[in-house]
């Protein structure tokens, strides 16, 4: 199944979608020591990462600073954490960098999967046709002969999967999902995870977010049980200090052109930008929604603009979580 170019409204992956994905990366770690290795590195529990679990997961600087995130699950033999492939090769270098002698081995293994992300009201129902069991939960996983399925965060009120299959089972699969689901590409996806309030990292926003500011923790993204890994003070700190003032929020922008790592302003204080775009996606309606990073004052006033403090105003729409304010 080809990826299409058409844009899918919300409404349309909210009916039900497929969406063949080739912005995603995969990064396999094998060998004894991979969840112990990895558990140093990432803010999630990675010893006891159990088969039937999916995580989040943040790879910080020292300074607690996200360089990427995650989606994370294991199999008998290897650990998976999936990412942009526009910083796949970086990230997997640095974390190569501090292997050392454990006993952990990381390979590009994207190629060795297409991966399917199926959602909407239809989606379950589709699914069935290949799978007498889904994953029971969000953020769970079943291995299956057909492929490996990932149930990840809700969006529009239904579940949400990536199914990671062979070549062959994609193409026996794609003239079903064609006929009976909405299809999309890369940007339906990014749309169907900015409804869900998930954040990822990217090329354009790495070192700009502790956890927190991307609502990393409220997601299960980060253990703060755990021990040590780069950035976890700064990360703890903010956590038990009160020293976070930001949230991501949801929102939709009047500006086709609105691209990660831009900044927002609030005309209350024009000259200093108040917050950054996380992720975007092309809505359909002429513009974008976006999870955008911001102080919590300017969230709360309402009032916030895209690209200077005359910009236009961003329209703020319900997340699927609250945004626990006690905390920061």
């Amino acid at each position: 199944m080809t990826q299409e170019q058409e844009t899918l409204t919300a409404g349309q992956l909210a009916a039900g979608f497929a969406a063949p994905l080739g912005e995603q990366g995969l990064i396999a770690f094998s060998g004894e020591e991979s969840a112990t290795f990895l558990h140093s590195q990432l803010t999630n529990d990675v010893e006891h990462l159990g088969l039937g679990d999916v995580r989040l997961a943040g790879y910080c600087s020292p300074k607690g600073r996200m360089l990427a995130s995650f989606l994370m699950w294991r199999t008998a033999e290897s650990i998976f954490l999936q990412l942009p492939r526009a910083i796949q090769p970086a990230i997997q270098k640095r974390l190569q960098m501090f292997i050392l002698r454990a006993k952990t081995k990381p390979a590009d293994v994207t190629d060795q999967y297409v991966t399917l992300a199926i959602g909407g009201a239809d989606g379950e129902a589709v699914l069935q046709t290949w799978f007498d069991v889904l994953p029971a939960t969000p953020f769970s996983k079943i291995d299956h002969p057909l492929g490996t399925l990932l149930r990840v965060a809700d969006a529009f009120g239904s579940p949400r999967y990536l199914w990671l299959a062979t070549a062959d089972t994609a193409t026996v699969a794609a003239p079903v999902l064609k006929d009976r689901l909405h299809v999309g590409g890369d940007e339906a996806w990014r749309l169907s995870e900015i409804h869900a309030g998930v954040p990822q990292v990217g090329a354009g926003t790495q070192e700009q977010f502790v956890p927190q500011m991307v609502n990393f923790e409220l997601l299960g993204g980060v253990n703060f049980k755990k021990g040590c890994y780069p950035g976890q003070e700064i990360v703890a700190r903010s956590q038990y200090l009160g020293k976070l003032k930001r949230r991501t929020a949801l929102a939709s922008i009047a500006d086709a052109g609105a691209m990660p790592g831009a900044e927002v302003f609030s005309p209350a204080d024009p000259e200093q930008p108040c917050g950054m775009v996380v992720n975007t996606a092309r809505n359909g309606a002429g513009g974008v929604d976006a999870l955008v990073e911001m102080k919590l004052e300017a969230l709360e006033a309402g009032d916030v603009r895209f690209g200077s403090a005359s910009g236009p105003a961003l329209q703020f729409k319900p997340l699927p979580y609250a945004l626990d304010k006690l905390d920061v």
